[in-house]
């Protein structure tokens, strides 16, 4: 018997890729042209942030 939500389950159609890497070195998010990704407008209007909230949801004083 399959549960009933997963009678209207949609697989996803492949895994998004963002259009920026992490840089260890300097530990933010960058650019394919070597720009911050948290500096691009257009860029957090699409995707909404660049980085976690981890920490905020951790501790009190962030």
């Amino acid at each position: 018997m399959t549960p009933f939500a997963l009678q209207y389950a949609r697989p996803q159609a492949g895994e998004p890729t963002a259009p920026y890497a992490f840089d260890q070195a300097e530990q933010v998010n960058v650019l394919a042209g070597g720009g911050y990704a948290a500096e691009d407008t257009a860029l957090l209007a699409r995707l909404g942030s660049t980085a976690s909230t981890a920490g905020s949801k951790t501790h009190w004083d962030d």
